[in-house]
């Protein structure tokens, strides 16, 4: 080989450029094998893997040599490294290890090339190969973040598909062991006790709208399963057995108008049925413009009812028309006539012929029997489409 001409320099650095390579890939198969090595020693979880993953490690850590002696030969040229290095792995190595784990990798990877500069550089070459490896370095870790966001932003897709699909099939009343079984891979851990919020969404980015809910649920200590479908803003909320408070805590990210908390049932395969009193509450909720925000679906029974919910209507007639009706004829009496009187205590005692105490007394015992009171304005609205409802019922027993 001609010696180059010492006076013309850029001669001189081509010629150790070349040779420095030429050392380079005969020395990358032993900086591969130290870098394993000293992974071996140095890195725990690393031994602790199988042996399956750590072939693909040490694949990888070839990959990366490689991809740096290809850099070196031609620095000029733009580098895919990410598809270079990590190519090599499969894409659940992502899920094997961590993004700290696949930092401590690199870095040791790194560190062995670093160490053997002096020995695989050309003399007088050494300076140039360090500030390729920093460069090197910086663009590896670029791409190191860049394979992790890609493959979080796959998962977070995959996991909002995931989470659609079990909201719709509560909202639709097909939840099965199946939606069950998704809702686990998403972290749900079956809370005793779930309730279904619904509202309508704010316009705008969805994905911004579902992190505000969540950001909200692990405030308020609360496991969620939660989507936009269509307009309006679904939450599946388990761990607590208050579901007003639980609306009042996850109100914020909603959109103005109603938001209607379902009545608590023990698990996710059950919260179909809270999900339909909300979503009947929601829909009678205009009906009712004085109700508060965020609203019970039971406290919109009287509007359920009329706006055709058999739920409501079977509920008002269970809960209420059936429980005075055994507890005998003088409290559906009294009710009736003191609803009739304008709720009126002397009224109603002068139409039953007893004294207004004996009125005032089996007012008290509806109270007790149905948790309605009879004097709230509210509740006494509740009380006569109950009384209608069972009245209904009671002349037509096929209904």
């Amino acid at each position: 080989m001609p010696r180059p001409d010492p006076e013309h320099p850029a001669a001189h650095d081509a010629h150790l450029h070349a040779a420095t390579l030429k050392r380079l890939e005969q020395s990358s198969g032993r900086l591969a094998a130290n870098a394993i090595a000293r992974m071996d020693e140095s890195l725990p979880w690393y031994r602790a893997m199988p042996p399956e993953n750590r072939s693909w490690i040490g694949l990888v850590a070839q990959a990366g040599i490689a991809a740096f002696t290809e850099w070196f030969r031609h620095p000029e040229t733009p580098q895919a490294i990410s598809t270079d290095v990590f190519g090599t792995a499969p894409r659940e190595l992502t899920r094997a290890i961590t993004l700290r784990q696949t930092v401590e990798m690199v870095r040791t990877t790194i560190e062995v090339m670093e160490a053997a500069i002096d020995e695989v550089a050309a003399p007088g070459d050494e300076s140039v190969l360090r500030e390729a490896l920093l460069v090197y370095a910086r663009e590896i870790a670029f791409a190191t973040a860049q394979v992790y966001a890609q493959a979080a932003e796959a998962r977070g897709a995959w996991d909002a598909r995931l989470e659609s699909l079990v909201v719709n099939a509560v909202l639709s009343g097909e939840a099965d062991e199946g939606a069950v079984s998704r809702a686990a891979a998403l972290g749900w851990n079956s809370p005793e006790h779930v309730c279904v919020i619904l509202g309508t969404a704010p316009d705008g980015d969805s994905e911004l709208t579902v992190e505000a809910i969540r950001r909200a649920a692990r405030h308020a200590k609360l496991q969620v399963l939660t989507g936009v479908l269509g307009n309006r803003l679904v939450v599946i909320a388990g761990g607590s057995d208050n579901p007003l408070q639980v609306a009042k805590g996850l109100i914020g990210p909603y959109a103005a108008g109603p938001v209607v908390a379902g009545p608590v049932v023990p698990d996710l395969l059950a919260a179909t049925r809270s999900a339909q009193a909300a979503a009947a509450g929601l829909k009678a909720c205009s009906a009712w413009q004085d109700a508060p925000r965020p609203v019970l679906a039971d406290d919109l029974l009287p509007e359920r009812a009329m706006a055709g919910d058999p739920a409501a209507r079977d509920q008002l007639v269970e809960e209420i028309y059936r429980p005075l009706e055994e507890a005998g004829s003088a409290l559906l009496e009294t009710l009736s006539v003191y609803l009739e009187q304008a709720s009126s205590l002397e009224g109603a005692a002068r139409m039953l012929f007893v004294h207004p105490n004996t009125v005032r007394y089996r007012l008290r015992r509806v109270t007790d029997v149905t948790g309605w009171s009879p004097s709230d304005v509210r509740s006494a609205f509740t009380l006569r489409i109950a009384l209608i409802l069972g009245r209904l019922a009671a002349a037509d027993p096929q209904s």
